[in-house]
């Protein structure tokens, strides 16, 4: 299956592009965005998704677009969204 029929989750994407590259843990990250480390955390596990807050927090640190994390979060919710749909193309 390609990434758009099974996108990573917008914390996945963080964790293995970012801050594992960066050799930075979710606490010292949170405290660089200056937001609780619980909404990193949870982000991390996949348990939230991004805010528009944190879209703008994670563009100005790591140096991307609020719009690729309001995006990468649409996509996922997208396919969670249609694998509850039935398949109308037949």
């Amino acid at each position: 299956m390609s990434l758009l029929e099974d996108p990573m989750h917008p914390g996945e994407v963080l964790k293995e592009l970012y801050l594992d590259r960066l050799e930075m843990g979710a606490i010292a990250f949170a405290r660089r965005l200056g937001v609780p480390r619980t909404r990193i955390e949870r982000l991390i596990k996949g348990m939230t998704g991004i805010i528009p807050d944190t879209a703008l927090r994670l563009a100005g640190v790591l140096n991307t677009t609020p719009d690729y994390w309001v995006n990468l979060q649409a996509q996922y919710d997208r396919v969670l969204a249609a694998d509850g749909l039935p398949d109308f193309r037949t």
